[in-house]
Formats: C-alpha cells, sequence, structure tokens
C-alpha cells in the first residue's frame, strides 16, 4: 500500500515556515530515484505551503534549454531560452533571480499575465545545472530575502534528488 502524506504547514513566521516545507519536502523526497516523481511531489507541497502563489514548479535542463516540469498552476510555457526571460536569466547566470516587479524585468516572457513578481532559484548538482524552481506571485514584492534563502536551502537539498538516474529497462 502506498503511504499517505497529509502535511499541514502552519509557521509564525517565514524561517519557520520553511524549515518545516524543507523538512517535509526532504521526506517526500528521501529515497525516491526519480526526478519527475520527486519535482512532482515538490511542486503540489510548495503549492499547498506558501500563500499568493500563481503558479509553483520546475523547468528542467533539457538539451542546454529550459523545457516545462511538473508545476501547479495554469498552463504555462513550455520551453525557455538560457538567457530569455526570468527563469532563462537564472539559468544561464546560475544566480537566484529575485523580481519584484516582473513587468519591468528586461526580456520577461509572460506565460500567465496574472504574475507580478517571480523567483527562481536554480538547481546545481555537481557542477551541473540540473533545471530551476519557479515560483510565481499575483502580487508584486511578494518575495523577499527569506523566501530566497528558504528556497535556497530547498534547491540545496534538492538538487542530488533531482539528478537523473538512468533506468535500465528505458528504450533509449
Amino acid at each position: 500500500m502506498a503511504a499517505m502524506y497529509d502535511f499541514k504547514i502552519e509557521a509564525a513566521d517565514k524561517p519557520a515556515l520553511y524549515r518545516e516545507l524543507n523538512a517535509a519536502a526532504e521526506s517526500l523526497t528521501d529515497g525516491e530515484p526519480d526526478a519527475i516523481a520527486n519535482m512532482a511531489n515538490v511542486a503540489a507541497l510548495l503549492w499547498e505551503s506558501l500563500p499568493e502563489l500563481n503558479w509553483a514548479g520546475f523547468y528542467r535542463n533539457v538539451g542546454g534549454e529550459l523545457v516545462l516540469g511538473p508545476f501547479q498552476g495554469r498552463a504555462a510555457c513550455i520551453r525557455i531560452p538560457f538567457g530569455k526571460g526570468v527563469c532563462g536569466t537564472a539559468a544561464s547566470t546560475r544566480e537566484v533571480q529575485c523580481i519584484e516587479d516582473v513587468h519591468a524585468f528586461p526580456g520577461h516572457i509572460a506565460c500567465d499575465s496574472a504574475s507580478a513578481s517571480e523567483l527562481v532559484v536554480p538547481l546545481v548538482h555537481d557542477g551541473e545545472l540540473l533545471g530551476v524552481l519557479d515560483l510565481d506571485s499575483p502580487r508584486g514584492a511578494r518575495f523577499d530575502a527569506e523566501d530566497v534563502a528558504g528556497c535556497v536551502e530547498l534547491a540545496r537539498m534538492l538538487a542530488p534528488r533531482l539528478a537523473l538516474v538512468e533506468n535500465p529497462h528505458s528504450k533509449r
């Protein structure tokens, strides 16, 4: 029988919220080698746990471009070139992008016109960019230094669990 997960994360402040969220993400992904399954569960956890989001998910580095991965929210752009938009900038620079007003960001890609602010964290393991974690909000300046710190810690823990393990049964 499959395990049932019911995480109720209700913290008084953001550092405590992210400690609980990251512990829940660690528990959800512990021992699971499938990157897509891990991204899907973490996207759902972020969506349920963080207020004022209209999109939470992942873009994967596939052949040097970002390709849509598991997410929660409205349908999204499928492919984003490195260096384009907030996600592509995070991928090409490997630096966190915390954008208060996406409409003022040069080259912003508007997948959802309701998005006003965005936080994108690169996912790097053993020097390789695996993809990015992307959070969007309909509220301007939604993300702050505490969100950045919490999501950077999440990415640090999660990246090794997203390093794709080749399936010996795949027919590639």
